[in-house]
Order: C-alpha cells, then structure tokens, then sequence
C-alpha cells in the first residue's frame, strides 16, 4: 500500500505510530538509503517529496563516516594552502590542530551541533584564551564548515549562529603633535630614523615598511608604492615577504621630511654595504640588517624603539601606534575619511570612519561653527 515506483520511495507505519519515509540516493560510496520521519502520512510524505526533489536537483547533503578533523584536514589542505599567503595556512592550521582537533575532531561532520561549538568557546575561555582569539577560532571553524555547505556535505553551518565572544574595542593611544614632534627629534640621526618617519608620517605598518624595496621607492617623485609585506611565521619558518590584502597594495606620497630622512640613509646603507664587502646580501631593501638580510621586527621593537622612546620621554605606546597617531592627527585636522582610507589602505571607509571617530571632534565643530557663519542665530 505505502509503495512508490523503484528510486521515487516509500512510506510505512512504523510499529510505535510514526510514519517512515525511505528513499535512495547516489554518492560517491554507492547507493544509501535514507529515512524521514513524521507523525503522519501527510507530513512524511511532503517531507519524502522535498528530499527527493533535492535530490534530483543535485543537493546531497551526506557526510557518510567523515568526521569534523577529516573535514578540516582536508580544507587546509585543498581550499586553503593553495589559495593563501603562507602565514595564513600556518596561523589557521596551528588553530585546528591545537584547538579544534582535540575536541571537534572526533564527531561526525553531520551530527556537529551549534551546542557543541558554543561549549567550545565556553571551555576555551574559562581556560584562559582570550575573546579575540576565540573569535579568531570562531572565523577558521566558520570558514571550514562553510565550504562543507559549498561541497553539499551538510545542510547547513551549524557554526552560522554560534555564540562569538564580544571583544572590548581596545582604546588607541596615540601621540599627540607635541610629543610625535619630541619622538622625531630623538630619532634624529638614528639608524632607523627613516622607518620610524614612514610609519609615523606616512602610516605605514611596520611589516610594510621592512618589506620595501628601493625599486618601490620614488625619491624624486615623493611616492612610494606599497606591494608586499614582511612577516614572522609562527611555525617556525622564520621570515617571509607575502602580497598583502588588496587594499593595502597602495601608493603613498612622501613628506619632505621622509625624502630627506630615505636619502640620508641610503647613503648610509651604501656605506655599511662597503664596510660589509662580499658578506653582504643585497637584496635591494630599504631597511636590512648590517649583512643585507630582513630585519626581525621584535628585534628593532625592543633594541632600538623602546630605548627611543624613553629617550624621549614618552609612553611605551607599541610600535603600531605610530601609525595610529599618523591617521588620527590626521583625522583631528579635518582630513576627508576618503583619503585617510586611501593612506591607510583600509578595505572601506567605515572601518576608518570607526575606527578613528572620536578624533574628527575638531572637525565636527568646525563644521558647526561653518554653517552657524552661514546661517547665524536671529538676534
């Protein structure tokens, strides 16, 4: 009676009362069988018909044996090595391997719940990890299960409307004018004068700057054209140049100050690449060590910034700082958002906008103060 014709299914009574749809499907394993289930026959069979229409249409949600850690070894592997810088594959196969493999790893990837990742975050936190780092967990496990949904493994990513943790936006501390002026002048003459002008004056990123080439460089033209970045991986790789996000492949035009403080260590460096002799590695960067190999970021951080800094008697603001203290000087003098985006290489003008609005204060109040010129109170 509850018979269909061969591949359309078939329904029964079960014997505690529900109803039972079956039907079959194609995967790469063979043919499977697959169930519905409802408290009557109506409800089964729209359910039997919904599936089988999916079926027919290519939509095979079937994980068979996987489970989440073959999952995601197979998405760093096929999706993400290809396709990302080399510090990336390193920091997001460090997370699933450290945090998402001991505990997700075992289930299946068709029964992985919302539950089961919220608990996640819970014990990650109360185990000392930090809420921005567990977002950051969250966004690998996010990616991961996504390209599950792309592939028809699963239904849904069960990890769409998981509980992140809220982050605190950490307050910038950047330098005001009076104390950047005080930094530049104990930098004067200083071995990384430069690197600390480009940064503080031209708000380029640290891995930026040490990135440069001197074919990136237009003393004569002002401008220098952003293209690459230095960064330390984590695996133990050591150093590597990598492209940056699009956005921040940019041009950025040269202060006086810069081009002035470029030439004199240029001039410089020619000078230890001849006391160096055949030792020295030129690779054409801007800034090298005395042997012309990359410099190690955390290096110049703690043996050259910080002593600076407390020459100048300034607060051991960190060293990203100076490039917030770039963009929000700029932002406090009424520079168009636009154009702070563009030096920044921010993605979108709202994350600037974000991200520097409690310094356009001054701005704000001129624009009041215009518009009061143009339109004045009535005595």
């Amino acid at each position: 009676m509850g018979r269909r014709g061969n591949g359309e299914g078939s329904i029964r009574r079960r014997t505690d009362g529900r109803w039972e749809g079956r039907y079959t499907v194609h995967t790469a394993e063979g043919r499977k069988q697959k169930t519905v289930y409802g408290k009557t026959r109506k409800e089964v069979a729209a359910k039997l018909t919904e599936a089988m229409a999916g079926r027919d249409n290519g939509f095979v949600f079937d994980a068979g044996k996987l489970t989440v850690g073959d999952h995601l070894e197979r998405w760093l592997d096929d999706v993400v090595k290809p396709s990302a810088s080399h510090r990336t594959f390193s920091t997001n196969a460090q997370q699933v391997r450290t945090h998402l493999l001991p505990t997700l790893g075992r289930i299946k990837l068709k029964g992985l719940r919302k539950a089961q990742i919220d608990r996640l975050y819970r014990v990650k936190l109360d185990c000392g990890l930090s809420p921005s780092t567990v977002r950051r967990l969250h966004a690998v496990l996010h990616k991961a299960l996504e390209e599950a949904v792309k592939g028809e493994l699963i239904p849904r990513n069960p990890a769409a409307h998981a509980n992140k943790p809220k982050v605190k936006q950490t307050e910038i501390e950047p330098l005001d004018a009076k104390q950047a002026a005080a930094f530049l002048k104990a930098a004067k003459s200083d071995r990384f004068e430069a690197l600390y002008v480009l940064c503080l004056m031209c708000g380029l990123r640290q891995g930026e700057a040490l990135a440069l080439r001197w074919q990136d460089v237009d003393l004569d033209g002002a401008t220098l054209r952003v293209s690459r970045q230095l960064q330390r991986v984590r695996s133990g790789d050591g150093l590597r140049f990598s492209e940056p996000k699009n956005a921040s492949r940019r041009t950025v035009g040269l202060p006086q100050r810069a081009v002035s403080a470029l030439k004199s260590h240029r001039k410089r460096q020619v000078e230890e690449k001849l006391a160096a002799g055949p030792p020295y590695r030129d690779e054409s960067l801007v800034f090298a060590s005395g042997r012309g190999t990359p410099l190690d970021a955390q290096n110049v951080v703690n043996r050259y910034y910080k002593p600076l800094l407390k020459r100048a008697g300034l607060p051991p603001i960190r060293f990203h700082d100076l490039r917030h203290s770039c963009l929000s000087l700029l932002a406090q003098r009424g520079e168009p958002v636009r154009d702070l985006q563009a030096l920044a290489g921010h993605a979108t003008a709202a994350f600037t906008l974000q991200r520097y609005t409690h310094h356009y204060d001054a701005s704000a109040r001129r624009t009041a103060d215009t518009m009061s010129d143009i339109l004045p109170d009535e005595p």
